[in-house]
């Protein structure tokens, strides 16, 4: 049995990820097969680019359904980044209205823009935590995350483990369960992001 699965299809910052986990001495593996995904202690949904095309990907490499059966049914963890955060969402706004994963309910809706708030929004940012644990356990107040985005996950509070201030609150972490995913990118977000990486492992195994 692989300890962490990250998942390959085909719009995932793979590489990032697995520097960050190698960086933590973690066992991973990087596999899309629904025999892995059967095996697998946790996941890691990464992502970048368009929602359309990921969702497509998911659902063309036959990913959908044995992911759906590890982590809704046997409750197995998972962390979303970016792209792979907003696909756990109902659906999303991107061009066009597209069904997403439903894992968490909440939808995927462009980033109110003005003058001073330029979309995408790229670059550093503090986060503000609304549920600590699991995530955010080791971080201190203040702490700020690299992101890199148009869009965010609309949700009700419950939800909502963390926000971001650009313009106005948009959600940059979210869990349910044993669901989780984050906006921003801890993979290129050095000592923060690594340690939210280390919580979640320490959450999953």
């Amino acid at each position: 049995m692989s300890e962490i699965l990250i998942i390959d299809y085909g719009v995932g910052n793979i590489a990032s990820v697995c520097t960050a986990l190698d960086a933590l001495s973690v066992r991973y593996k990087v596999s899309s097969t629904p025999e892995d995904i059967a095996s697998a202690r946790a996941f890691i949904l990464p992502g970048v680019g368009a929602f359309q095309e990921a969702m497509k990907n998911l659902e063309s490499r036959g990913i959908i359904e044995p992911l759906k059966k590890e982590v809704i049914d046997n409750k197995k963890p998972l962390l979303g980044i970016c792209l792979g955060m907003q696909v756990l969402a109902e659906d999303s706004t991107e061009n066009g209205v597209h069904k997403g994963l439903g894992f968490i309910p909440g939808h995927v809706i462009r980033i109110p823009e003005a003058l001073e708030f330029p979309v995408p929004h790229v670059g550093w940012n503090e986060v503000k935590v609304m549920q600590k644990a699991p995530l955010f356990e080791k971080l201190e107040d203040g702490v700020r995350f690299y992101f890199d985005h148009s869009y965010h996950f609309e949700t009700t509070p419950e939800y909502i483990a963390a926000t971001a201030g650009y313009g106005s609150d948009i959600t940059a972490a979210v869990q349910h369960g044993n669901i989780f995913g984050v906006q921003f990118h801890p993979e290129k977000s050095q000592t923060a992001g690594l340690k939210l990486i280390r919580a979640f492992i320490s959450h999953a195994l």
